[in-house]
């Protein structure tokens, strides 16, 4: 199978609350107006003046915002920068900035050739099926059901999830803390489902949804809290998300993951075995930061066959698919280093299990009728999700915790039916 060895990049991108609709751009910085609070960009030969406000983030050294933050971070009138704007009550804001590389923007980068994937079966439906070796489903054997000691084990745990006040004890008035990890992709998913749940009317007043995945902030970042880089600074801002939501740490006992790296070009299976340690590192970080941590759920990506970048593209959209089976496999199957059960040893890791599965081949249904068209994709780089894609993906992170038997019981107002 063909691979495209280029250098991998990492999309880099502000992390701001900007709606997902707006695409990233890359752009000239022309002018720094400190009087008048603006920022002039040049796109495309085309000035386009922001106007810089206190939330605008800045991606440097540490939580950057605002006018501020553009100085502190030595953006400099000429430099190439990747921002993100948005428009509000008819006045065109900067949501987020950053240095852009050298490396061009993923626009600009060379397509990958399109790959058959004629080939690729969701895992959910491979049967006894495999690929270069390795069996599919979700669980182990080409299994989509969890093995009866992981379920119970799972229930056990969902049984515990009730609301917590700031300090972490239980409190009527508490909140039940659901947090997403990951990077752009994730942020995108996160709220669809977000749009998702405020249309909803039976679930648990007490859940708190926080969108913690920040763009830019792939799998190799995040794995890591205490790097005193990268990864330092992103779980600093997953903190800074929570406080906006006026919850705590203590309150986190949820967590959602969807991970990947940008640009692989490892071949199979050395990425997606990378994917998965890396994946599992982060799984690491939860306990250490979220003392009531009880479950984690994961999801593969979705369909890359729309790619025109090489920032995610198949096969190894697919086989993120398979780093999340081989993970979940490994703590089945009782890795220390994954350990959740605090009767078998120290806890290095939440009760890890799939939430609910993306990848679809395109517009072709699956057995429940999932697709992932075209449009589903932005038209900059047919990866990052268009608001029907995120819409797709929200209403199917709803149905997961709606009928899932470890989420039910607390995530609904009625409990478990």
């Amino acid at each position: 199978m063909y691979r495209l060895m280029l250098p991998v990049f990492v999309l880099l991108c502000a992390a701001a609350q900007a709606p997902a609709q707006n695409d990233i751009q890359r752009g000239k910085l022309k002018k720094i107006d400190t009087d008048k609070g603006t920022v002039t960009i040049a796109v495309d030969g085309k000035d386009r003046e922001l106007a810089v406000i206190e939330q605008t983030r800045v991606v440097g050294q540490g939580d950057l915002r605002g006018m501020k933050g553009i100085k502190e971070a030595g953006f400099k009138e000429g430099s190439p920068v990747m921002f993100r704007e948005q428009t509000r009550n008819g006045k065109d804001i900067l949501v987020g900035m950053r240095l852009a590389d050298n490396a061009g923007p993923p626009a600009n980068r060379p397509a990958p050739p399109k790959l058959d994937t004629s080939q690729l079966t969701p895992l959910t439906e491979m049967g006894d099926r495999e690929y270069h070796g390795f069996k599919g489903g979700l669980y182990p054997d080409g299994k989509n059901e969890r093995p009866a000691d992981h379920e119970r084990a799972g229930l056990t745990l969902a049984k515990q999830v009730q609301p917590l006040d700031g300090d972490g004890k239980p409190s009527p008035d508490g909140k039940i803390v659901i947090l997403s990890v990951g990077m752009s992709n994730t942020s995108q998913s996160s709220d669809g489902f977000k749009r998702r749940l405020a249309e909803e009317k039976d679930i648990n007043p007490r859940v708190v949804f926080v969108n913690g995945a920040v763009g830019g902030q792939t799998a190799a970042i995040t794995q890591r809290d205490d790097d005193n880089g990268p990864g330092s600074r992103y779980w600093n801002t997953v903190d800074d998300r929570l406080k906006t939501a006026g919850v705590t740490r203590d309150q986190v006992q949820v967590v959602w993951i969807k991970q990947a790296d940008a640009g692989p070009n490892q071949g199979f299976p050395a990425y997606a075995r990378k994917l998965q340690e890396e994946i599992a590192n982060a799984a690491r970080v939860l306990p250490k930061r979220f003392r009531n941590i009880k479950l984690t759920y994961l999801s593969s990506r979705t369909y890359g066959g729309w790619a025109k970048t090489i920032l995610n593209p198949e096969p190894y959209a697919w086989e993120s698919g398979l780093s999340v089976k081989w993970l979940i496999e490994q703590q089945i199957k009782g890795e220390p280093s994954l350990n959740f059960d605090p009767a078998k040893g120290p806890v290095k890791a939440p009760w890890l299990s799939w939430g609910p599965y993306l990848w679809a081949r395109g517009g072709e249904p699956r057995g429940d009728g999932f697709t992932w068209e075209e449009r589903d994709t932005s038209p900059n780089d047919g990866t990052h999700q268009s608001p029907s894609g995120q819409d797709k993906v929200g209403k199917l992170l709803l149905q997961f915790f709606k009928t899932d038997s470890t989420t039910r019981g607390w995530f609904l107002a009625s409990g478990s039916k």
